[in-house]
């Protein structure tokens, strides 16, 4: 194969491995009614002006399956990281005892449970057309090879070469989904 289009797989499989990680990420931020430190991972907290995640400046913990508490390294930070957790609206109250602040994940309805999977479903279907973004940009580019002397048959098998990539990871892509949901649906 030629050295132009392996330079292509490479790029675009790179691509669509940040694609799956970006979907999986986006997925990890949907509740599934269990208390998990990552549902708090976009929250940025006003540490002396600067916006600091929440993570580097205390530790989070979850003592059961339906409570997270966080413990603050300086007692001066509950104030400003009750205000983050209010003002990111991820739908939790959080609850100060003068030392650690915490978080009861109240349990999903069956609605709330098939709204959820709604949105998994969403999420993973961005995933699957990102990967074909990349596989028509990659497509683009290797038939434009053709200028640069490139024959017709190692087109074609560049081509087919960019279509087992995107089957691949968009099969990766319903694996992860079809695991969120699965976690989302168990009572």
């Amino acid at each position: 194969m030629d050295e132009l289009i392996s330079l292509q797989l490479e790029d675009s499989t790179e691509q669509m491995t940040k694609a799956v990680a970006h979907t999986e990420l986006e997925l990890t931020k949907i509740r599934a009614g269990k208390a998990m430190p990552s549902m708090l991972d976009g929250i940025f907290v006003d540490y002396y002006g600067t916006a600091t995640p929440l993570a580097q400046v205390s530790n989070i913990n979850t003592p059961d399956a339906r409570t997270l508490v966080i413990q603050p390294w300086e007692k001066t930070m509950l104030a400003p990281i009750e205000k983050a957790i209010l003002d990111a609206n991820i739908g939790l109250t959080p609850q100060n005892d003068g030392s650690i602040i915490r978080l009861n994940i109240p349990p999903l309805t069956e609605e709330r449970r098939r709204d959820l999977v709604k949105k998994v479903k969403e999420e993973a279907e961005k995933g699957r057309v990102a990967v074909r973004n990349i596989r028509k940009d990659a497509n683009d580019t290797i038939k434009k090879l053709k200028a640069d002397g490139v024959s017709e048959d190692e087109i074609k098998a560049g081509e087919a070469e960019v279509q087992k990539l995107t089957d691949k990871f968009i099969a990766k892509v319903d694996q992860l989904a079809d695991a969120k949901e699965k976690d989302i649906m168990t009572v």
